[in-house]
């Protein structure tokens, strides 16, 4: 009777009866979506405890999932906040400066994103390396620059972050290695890093980020299959902000599960609006692999309020409902805010205060950033940092050796 069933292409009553309908979660955007019992919070700034993540956190292909508890203190999550709102308000602060074209050229936004790069940092060590594109201002801060130096870059200035010279597009600190211009250009880049890492043994991750609008990239299979191969630390990381520049995800990939493109390689998707799933998932992807067991894809769920650049409204391939939607019910800061208040982790007043520091090292930073002066139009300036000290030739076309010049904080 089976055997005919099958042929008829239907299943019998009684074989239809043998199956449970199976209810897949997705993972939500829901900032506020994780749990603490306030009695359990300790009253020292520095003494951990549990907090419970929302079992919508988190995704997994061909993987384990991570833990849905993760340990923290009070002063952590009071600097998860604080970090976020400083990236806010310096983002906020570009926006402003680029409208009065102060700013200008290319310049890329993550107002709405703050989640992803306050996470990441909490998640790793100064030792890793992140590697990512030009959404980058928040990666930058994070990593050790300062509001300062990254809002002199956009601006031009001499005291940029990368002298003035690379803007929204490219720039570098220690243990961040951009900020790149050329879409997907830095996944097979951070490949590379997390090689460097294994062939000279140190127990170091790389955390490589691109968005969905460079998903498609062949280089990013490329890196793919030689981090897989040579088994390499490095997490693979799309920001799934639903759109790639005015496309929406389901209209450029046949596949918008990006945590599954490695297909050989593991993937975990992530409440990237969750900045505590967000550091929970890295925690656990960097330990799994610094064990030997390779690259992991990583997607994180997230949103951006503005468009691809400040030259792109956002408002033409998407509604201003949908905007405010996102913004009254999913924002990252909004949601560990009243995260910190349900737990009693901080007063109103205590929080009030945060914000208000925040905002004022952005806004001084800031102040300090369009005061400083513009690079020079000399020579020396044009043509330094061609080469890397020791690497010069002999012959360059139209210049000499003795015309290689250096940066100089001293000059």
């Amino acid at each position: 009777m089976l055997s005919r069933t099958i042929r008829a292409g239907r299943l019998s009553p009684l074989r239809r009866s043998a199956f449970v309908p199976v209810v897949r979660r997705t993972v939500t955007t829901d900032a506020a979506s994780s749990h603490a019992d306030k009695e359990s919070v300790p009253e020292e700034d520095d003494k951990y405890f549990t907090v419970n993540l929302s079992d919508e956190s988190f995704e997994t292909y061909d993987l384990d999932p991570p833990p849905y508890s993760l340990d923290v203190t009070k002063a952590e999550l009071k600097k998860m906040y604080y970090d976020m709102v400083s990236i806010r308000r310096m983002e906020m602060a570009a926006d402003r400066l680029y409208k009065e074209k102060k700013i200008r050229g290319f310049c890329h936004l993550s107002t709405g994103q703050e989640a992803v790069a306050a996470g990441i940092e909490h998640a790793i060590s100064k030792d890793d390396s992140v590697i990512t594109a030009y959404r980058c201002h928040g990666f930058a801060l994070m990593r050790g620059g300062t509001v300062r130096s990254i809002i002199g870059e956009l601006l031009g200035r001499r005291e940029g972050i990368a002298h003035g010279k690379g803007g929204s597009m490219h720039m570098f600190t220690k243990g961040f290695y951009g900020g790149n211009g050329i879409v997907g250009a830095q996944v097979p880049v951070g490949a590379g890093l997390a090689f460097a890492d294994k062939y000279l043994g140190r127990s170091n991750a790389t955390i490589c980020l691109y968005g969905d609008g460079a998903s498609n990239q062949g280089q990013v299979f490329e890196a793919y299959n030689m981090a897989k191969l040579w088994n390499l630390p490095v997490l693979f990381g799309c920001e799934n902000n639903k759109y790639g520049m005015g496309t929406a995800a389901n209209r450029a990939a046949a596949l918008t599960d990006y945590y599954k493109r490695g297909q050989y390689i593991p993937g975990l998707k992530v409440n990237g609006m969750d900045v505590l799933a967000v550091k929970a998932a890295v925690q656990y992807c960097k330990q799994y692999a610094l064990a030997g067991n390779g690259p992991l894809v990583l997607e994180y769920v997230t949103y951006r309020y503005g468009g691809h650049s400040m030259s792109d409204p956002g408002t033409t391939y998407r509604t201003r409902e949908e905007i405010q939607r996102m913004r009254s019910t999913n924002d990252p800061i909004a949601g560990l805010k009243q995260k910190l208040l349900d737990w009693e982790v901080v007063t109103e007043e205590e929080l009030k205060a945060i914000d208000k520091d925040a905002r004022k090292y952005v806004d001084d930073e800031v102040a300090e950033a369009e005061k400083m002066p513009p690079p020079e139009p000399t020579p020396q300036i044009l043509f330094e940092d061609i080469y890397v000290r020791g690497s010069e030739p002999d012959f360059m076309r139209g210049r000499i050796p003795d015309e290689n010049y250096y940066y100089s904080k001293g000059e």
